[in-house]
């Protein structure tokens, strides 16, 4: 027969051992809703996965992009605005620390593109050093237009060549335009990446 001391001790035992293991289903539940939650706060037009340039990894722009001013760019590999890359690294290093996310979105809607992803990558990374996001190759205007560059022509205009850069601000609310003329150490798009970060 169980002694009523030994009872007195197993008991709460029990009692802190059911209580931890709750505790800890409980806070592993709130860990998990609010991933959920912090995904579920991006902007609805950029809920989309998509693969990344020349890898098997996807990019999640809504886990990148939640609560972030963004830049969107559609760009291509053999443009005179190519070089470009450069400077827009540039600005993703001087501003990442604040928030800032770039995404390139390489397009051959204006027979730009290269067919080979592996001469894309070899472009954007090895020429010029690209370390933000880079989908793979996708449309950005007419019908076929990816639902993201849907967005942007309703909301602005679609583009009218490679190299459109889009500022959408923290609430994905798209901020501004700048064709491919901008360039991306310009005043006018730094003060307007200032203003949103």
């Amino acid at each position: 027969m169980v002694k009523l001391a030994e009872l007195k001790l197993v008991f709460p035992l029990f009692s802190l051992l059911a209580f931890f293991g709750f505790s800890n289903s409980v806070f592993a539940q709130e860990e998990i809703n609010g991933v959920e939650t912090a995904q579920k706060n991006c902007a609805p037009w950029l809920d989309h996965k998509l693969n990344k340039l020349h890898s098997s990894q996807i990019i999640d722009l809504c886990a990148q992009t939640a609560g972030k001013p963004v830049l969107l760019i559609n760009t291509a590999s053999y443009c005179g605005y190519t070089y470009q890359f450069t400077g827009l690294e540039a600005l993703y290093q001087r501003y990442k620390d604040r928030g800032l996310v770039v995404v390139g979105f390489p397009s051959d809607d204006f027979n730009q593109e290269d067919d080979d992803a592996a001469k894309t990558a070899d472009i954007c990374y090895i020429n010029h050093g690209v370390t933000f996001a880079m989908t793979d190759v996708i449309n950005v205007k007419g019908s076929d237009a990816h639902p993201v560059f849907q967005h942007l022509a309703n909301e602005t205009k679609r583009p009218n060549w490679n190299f459109n850069k889009y500022l959408v601000d923290k609430d994905g609310n798209v901020i501004e335009l700048f064709r491919s003329g901008v360039e991306p150490d310009s005043r006018k798009l730094q003060a307007a990446i200032e203003a949103v970060l």
